[in-house]
């Protein structure tokens, strides 16, 4: 895949429509931002190789190691976070700006962008005094004033607003600017004095915020970044319907950001970048297209094949139908594929790999959840195998009219040369299931090992990677993770505002006494992810929902790995969902087919995915049978 193919799916996917219209470096002075945040990326992978080297080997753990991996990893974070305001690749909802005139879209997206400004400058001195009171803190294993790591979130904030006034400021749509501010000041005013009205609300005050700022109030509709939005609605829940600081929303947000468990997801988003520079996802592309490519529907087999092994090495779904798309459509369109039809399949095919490991999905649900990720990575094979049987049965039944003129089945040697090709590359998934889910090595430990496997292995047998991509990637890298983690640390914020509100207790009651049992709480459990799926994304919606649900579906005697599978699989459906779902339109980007004429063809292959989903639910043996 070429670089600027992985850029253009990553820009849809974390930052939809370029909000302000400019290019994706527009400041110089962010250099030296990005080479710390690329230094202290590489500074996390050779702090966790080492400790495994020495953990594993020498049988002497680095007692600092950890304490060097989180401050590497937070400043990593923070870093990426602003540099990913630079790059406009901050994920959001970006459906409905196109549907209005120019103008006005434009007024509505600075709107949204002088909204960010303001919420960046409240935090601001909320994060400088959390970094102070960290600095009574000391770490055990260096002695260092916890101050060192909490530093990050002022540094991070304070580049995050300074780069979006510049923006807000060179559009010079000063009347958007102005009207937003006026309006925004006045709705403030007006909700400080109705305040005691606001908190006889009692329990549901929160979801009022959520819904009226979210929604109703469209910040997520004029396109304000997710992460922001989940920040701006709990600022406001804290400012306006309790009597809590704002202090408290600081610290979990940097609990959200900071797991351990979490340093796996920029190494496997590195990961991703390596297959993608050293064409070791197109070897494994091309020994399946030689093992199935004569049979009929054989292709369909392939792009399904190969996503589902592939996956299982980038852990990104953009990654993952940037690699396949560019080498199988070309054969398909041969053999009489439409390109609507194909891109249908590839979206599907990436909902449906999702839940093979290394997914970045799974690892932030076992964060947030407190579900073992090897148990997660172990059962997610499995149910990825059962999608997979769905979706090529739909795939074979579709292909009745397919052209196999000319086609002709491999010769053993090609077989034999493509295997020989791909073995080091398909090595990979298995091995990284294989340490996780046989408890030998942790996922971030496996991601970092992967990592140095992938980048040798490519260095010496796939051509390697030219030194000068080298940087862009690491810089891509940074800014796509810190985009990712910050959502995670608002949705964070918000989860912990659900569950002190009381609405998580009062749901928990609502949803216990419901007729039906687990199977009703199932049901109502795929609804709710389907659509948050849509809209949020799966990771916000996981750290959102997974604290109040799991509870729930565990006192419902449901298994946790079971659960996850249903509620990861039904996210990824709405996420693949049109005409709001994110990765819908990702995939439509990579293929470079207009998305409504994809939209006609997709509803098969989303209900074929809706009754693997039903069988998943319905039978728990599809997801412990392995463990």
């Amino acid at each position: 895949m070429h670089q600027t193919d992985a850029h253009a799916g990553a820009e849809l996917a974390l930052g939809g429509i370029e909000a302000l219209a400019e290019p994706k470096r527009a400041e110089r002075w962010m250099r030296p931002v990005e080479v710390a945040a690329a230094s202290l990326l590489v500074a996390m992978i050779v702090t966790v190789l080492a400790n495994v080297f020495f953990r594993y080997v020498l049988a002497k753990p680095l007692i600092w190691g950890d304490e060097v991996a989180s401050i590497s990893f937070i400043w990593m974070a923070m870093l990426g976070a602003a540099l990913a305001v630079d790059r406009h690749e901050h994920m959001k909802l970006t459906v409905f700006l196109p549907l209005l005139p120019d103008r006005l879209a434009r007024a509505v997206e600075v709107a949204g962008s002088v909204l960010v400004c303001v919420l960046l400058l409240r935090l601001l001195p909320v994060a400088i005094e959390y970094a102070y009171e960290e600095s009574f803190i000391t770490s055990p294993a260096l002695g260092l004033p916890m101050s060192w790591r909490a530093s990050a979130l002022p540094a991070g904030i304070g580049l995050m607003a300074l780069l979006m006034i510049l923006s807000v400021v060179r559009t010079r749509e000063w009347g958007a600017i102005l009207g937003t501010l006026a309006v925004a000041g006045i709705a403030a005013a007006a909700l400080w004095f109705a305040k005691p009205a606001v908190l006889a609300f009692g329990n549901w005050n929160l979801p009022l915020f959520l819904g009226l700022g979210l929604f109703a109030g469209g910040l997520l509709v004029i396109g304000v970044p997710i992460a922001f939005c989940f920040a701006l609605a709990t600022l406001g829940y804290l400012t306006f319907a309790t009597h809590a600081p704002v202090f408290v929303m600081m610290g979990r947000i940097d609990e959200g950001m900071s797991s351990l468990i979490l340093l796996s997801v920029p190494v496997f988003v590195l990961l991703g970048c390596i297959l993608d520079a050293t064409g070791m996802g197109r070897a494994i592309v091309g020994f399946l297209a030689s093992l199935f490519g004569h049979v009929k529907a054989g292709m369909s087999y392939v792009l399904l094949g190969s996503m589902f092994l592939v996956s299982g090495i980038s852990g990104s779904k953009v990654s993952d139908m940037a690699t396949v798309a560019p080498a199988l459509f070309p054969e398909m369109r041969r053999r009489g594929h439409s390109a609507p039809e194909m891109t249908a399949l590839l979206a599907t095919g990436a909902a449906m790999a999702d839940t093979v490991p290394p997914s970045i999905v799974l690892i932030v649900l076992g964060s947030v959840a407190g579900v073992s990720i090897a148990g997660l990575f172990t059962s997610g094979f499995a149910i990825a195998m059962v999608l997979l049987v769905v979706l090529a049965i739909l795939a074979r039944w579709k292909a009745r009219g397919e052209r196999m003129e000319g086609v002709r089945r491999a010769s053993l040697s090609v077989i034999g040369k493509t295997a020989l090709i791909a073995a080091p590359a398909l090595v990979l998934p298995f091995m990284i299931r294989s340490l996780v889910g046989g408890g030998v090595a942790t996922a971030t430990e496996v991601s970092t090992i992967a990592t140095l496997y992938a980048s040798i292995i490519g260095a010496v047998l796939y051509g390697g990677i030219p030194l000068k991509r080298v940087g862009g990637m690491l810089v891509e890298t940074a800014a796509m993770s810190g985009a990712i983690l910050l959502i995670l640390g608002a949705a964070s914020s918000m989860a912990w505002a659900l569950t002190q509100s009381g609405f998580a207790r009062d749901l928990m009651v609502l949803v216990t006494g419901l007729p039906g049992g687990w199977l009703v709480f199932m049901l109502a459990s795929i609804a709710i992810f389907l659509v948050l799926g849509c809209v949020l994304e799966g990771l916000p919606a996981i750290v959102l929902l997974a604290p109040i649900m799991f509870p729930i579906a565990r006192g419902l005697g449901i298994h946790d790995i079971h659960y996850a599978m249903v509620i990861v699989t039904a996210m990824n459906i709405g996420l693949m969902a049109p005409p709001i779902g994110i990765g819908f339109y990702i995939a439509c980007k990579i293929a470079g087919v207009p998305a409504e004429q994809v939209m006609a063809r997709i509803w098969p292959y989303l209900a074929a995915l809706m009754v693997g989903l039903l069988f998943i639910a319905a039978v728990p043996w599809f997801s412990t049978a392995l463990l």
